[in-house]
């Protein structure tokens, strides 16, 4: 390998350990530097440890107000304004709010430097160590194990309020009954996922190849599962559940592994080509997910006759009852992941962990920050996106005693423009887009600047949310707007350049951060309670199918303005 092609992967590797933390990659300096401050602690007043703390509090606090605020402004507003309707337990939601911002706060901060040490020094070490089986398997536990440890993924919990169990009783009885399953199936695909991009750096599968191989049987079965009315309501949950995998923490430790397998296997690709890993990671959740709804379904021939059951059933576990629930539930989110990486660092890799305070910090930081994040998805995000859901329909449909408060076609191009608007918004203010649109004008020479990527994939996911909340109000299946959709995708996939469609399919992930996947999931689903749909599901499968399409037809007009120039034309 070249040295300037080892440049070119070590920094594409310190950006994808950024893209979903956010921050900035702590240097061994800096820790040594924290480890001086801590020695000469004692002798700092109360003054200098709030000059010292509070710019660095400070910026990271500012990056999560930027992302959280203006979305639920935006959404407030709307209801106030555009419904004429207040918005309830206001305080409560705000408390939310704030706990979301802190708890995210320490959670990025608590995976920088308690969970990113440990994935770099494996995914760099690992492979040159160990065999290629070895190396896969613990990508599949990683991917796994993982999966857990998302903040969104507690969004699905709450997901089963929303569901018609009389129109829909499968998924009523997967949400509420067996989510533990719908987790696992989630979990293991991702798993899978993972092992499929390792291999892809082992034989350097071309990302093209890849995802025309993967994304076809996901379509087929997409297909049967939607021509059967039992399994028909599953196929939203299960794509939208590719959504929710990649996050602030599956998305970095992975990308690290795969940066190390890449360098280990001495590929010297197109530096754009070391996208693609995180598409996997939401098409196999999907494939996953619709084979457990048909397990379901032959499991359970009449959902009806457990429904005593299921009332009995409905009991809370011991730690759900205690004051700290929240607490709980982060560590056993987040244990089982430490565990697996420090017996990997420890047994495999051969090395001792260093700097173990700095760990340990961010271990517990990690566990507080996802406690308060829970806290507040419980408290604020989730009533918030529910309630806009609710009262939307306002605008266009008679409620109770009241006419609708807009002439049919204003209210329904209302909805839909609302539905446009916070799509674009949330993808614009997402931090790690912005990170990404920085990395792929580098490494494309500006050829590919970040505005006009920015652009385009907030574009594809405004359009996307708003065909997915037209889904709803209409009542219409989901699945001819996957079929019709992947195969546009497909259809761009085939006739574009190897580096773009990695940066296409993966820029559908960059956009479904933890704040915009609870909040579009709860809109969703108090959207189709209040206009009577079975179910909610969807939204978030459409925001991730509109930035494909749009990058990839994006990536043709820069192919075809370099054939242009090459030509000598204006």
């Amino acid at each position: 390998m070249t040295e300037p092609v080892i440049q070119r992967r070590l920094r594409y590797g310190e950006f994808l350990s950024a893209v979903r933390v956010r921050q900035r990659r702590v240097s061994y300096k800096d820790v040594h530097a924290d480890a001086g401050s801590r020695q000469t602690a004692r002798g700092l007043r109360l003054i200098d440890v709030h000059r010292l703390l509070t710019p660095y509090v400070s910026v990271r606090f500012f990056e999560q107000l930027r992302a959280v605020v203006p979305l639920a402004l935006f959404l407030a507003l709307f209801q106030i304004a555009a419904l004429r309707a207040d918005v309830q337990e206001g305080e409560l939601i705000a408390f939310g709010m704030l706990a979301v911002m802190l708890g995210l706060m320490l959670f990025m901060d608590g995976v920088k430097y308690g969970l990113m040490p440990f994935s770099e020094s494996i995914g760099f070490n690992l492979p040159n160590r160990s065999t290629p089986a070895v190396v896969l398997g613990f990508a599949f536990l990683l991917g796994g194990v993982a999966t857990f440890a998302e903040p969104a993924i507690g969004a699905l919990r709450a997901a089963g309020g929303g569901v018609d169990p009389l129109r829909a009783p499968w998924l009523h009885l997967l949400l509420t009954r067996y989510p533990d399953r719908l987790v696992f199936a989630v979990a293991i695909g991702v798993g899978l996922a993972v092992v499929v991009g390792m291999l892809r750096y082992f034989f350097g599968w071309r990302m093209k190849t890849l995802v025309v191989a993967t994304l076809l049987p996901c379509l087929a079965l997409t297909a049967y599962a939607g021509f059967d009315p039992k399994l028909a309501p599953i196929v939203g949950l299960a794509w939208d559940c590719g959504a929710i995998t990649t996050g602030p923490v599956t998305v970095p430790l992975v990308l690290a592994l795969g940066i190390g397998v890449a360098a280990a296997a001495g590929q010297e690709d197109n530096p754009l080509a070391g996208f693609g890993i995180v598409t996997l990671a939401s098409l196999f959740p999907a494939f996953a997910v619709i084979l457990v709804g048909i397990g379901l379904v032959g499991e359970v021939p009449d959902p009806a006759l457990l429904a005593p059951i299921v009332g009995a059933d409905a009991t809370v576990a011991w730690w759900d009852e205690t004051p700290f629930a929240e607490l709980v539930a982060a560590l056993r989110a987040i244990a089982p992941l430490i565990l697996l990486l420090w017996l990997v660092q420890r047994f495999l890799v051969g090395e001792s962990v260093k700097q173990r305070n700095i760990i340990a910090y961010g271990v517990v930081v990690a566990v507080l920050g996802m406690a308060l994040f829970n806290l507040g998805l419980t408290v604020g995000l989730i009533p918030l996106g529910n309630q806009a859901g609710a009262t939307v329909p306002a605008a266009f449909s008679a409620g109770i005693g009241s006419d609708p408060l807009y002439p049919y076609p204003i209210g329904i191009g209302l909805t839909l423009v609302f539905a446009a608007t916070l799509g674009y918004g949330a993808t614009i203010a997402e931090p790690a887009l912005n990170a990404m649109g920085v990395t792929v004008e580098n490494l494309t020479d500006g050829a590919f600047p970040k505005k006009l990527l920015i652009q385009a994939v907030a574009i594809g996911v405004a359009l996307g949310i708003a065909v997915g909340v037209a889904k709803i109000v209409f009542h219409w299946s989901i699945l001819p707007l996957l079929l019709a959709g992947y195969t546009v995708a497909l259809a761009g996939t085939i006739w574009s350049r190897e580096e773009y469609v990695a940066l296409a399919w993966d820029s559908a992930g960059v956009t479904t951060g933890p704040v915009t996947v609870p909040l579009v999931l709860a809109l969703g689903l108090g959207l189709g309670k209040a206009v009577g749909a079975a179910e909610g599901f969807g939204i978030l499968a459409m925001a991730s199918l509109g930035p494909i399409v749009s990058v990839l037809l994006v990536g043709f007009w820069i192919q075809r303005g370099a054939q242009r120039a090459a030509r000598g034309e204006v």
